[in-house]
């Protein structure tokens, strides 16, 4: 074996679990053996909602609201903001029709949900217990639900949409979303992805 240039790239580091969130035993999420529409959709928008906590957990206010690359607004908590502006709008707004603002955004402001997310314990607090709020309200939905044809109209433009496409754009949503997570969190301090 020829000795290696001294302008070679060293190798990668190996990935290991000790870089992850949890080890896979211990993961608190599913291992996606739904059974059935209904409980499809529920299990894995759980999971998802799972994912985001997972990936802000043990993050103090600066690390949460760390933005990700100029010129982007994107941090870890203005995506637990966004995701309760998004539970509320699909589930309180187009489903249940309640005439409510969203928590965080504004018409002033539409990316009020990233532009407010500042470094400060309480608004920390603020934004997780609004996305808790959004998420129970969301589960009770679903669950009081006669069937997944439940039916509400888009804010949009007024449209019939069924709570199983809500279901699956939330899923969609998250999974998006949580792709950002990713990458936001393994800048901050080089926990990856799972």
């Amino acid at each position: 074996m020829s000795p290696a240039s001294p302008d070679a790239t060293p190798p990668a580091p190996a990935f290991g679990w000790s870089d992850m969130f949890v080890h896979p035993d211990e993961d608190p999420r599913s291992d996606g053996r739904f059974r059935g529409e209904r409980d499809n959709l529920v299990g894995y928008l759980a999971d998802q909602r799972l994912t985001l906590a997972m990936k802000c957990e043990g993050l103090d206010a600066e690390a949460l609201a760390r933005r990700s690359v100029p010129p982007s607004p994107m941090s870890l908590l203005g995506l637990v903001r966004h995701m309760a502006d998004v539970e509320l709008g699909w589930f309180r707004q187009v489903l249940a029709g309640q005439d409510v603002p969203r928590p965080f955004r504004t018409a002033e402001d539409p990316d009020a949900d990233f532009n407010g997310a500042v470094a400060d314990p309480r608004a920390v607090e603020e934004a997780f217990a609004a996305w808790r709020t959004e998420i129970a309200f969301a589960e009770r939905f679903v669950a009081e639900a006669p069937d997944l044809g439940v039916t509400g109209r888009r804010a949009r433009d007024g449209e019939p949409v069924e709570l199983r496409e809500v279901m699956v754009h939330m899923i969609e949503e998250y999974a998006r979303h949580n792709g950002h997570a990713d990458l936001l969190r393994e800048r901050i301090d080089g926990r990856v992805g799972q």
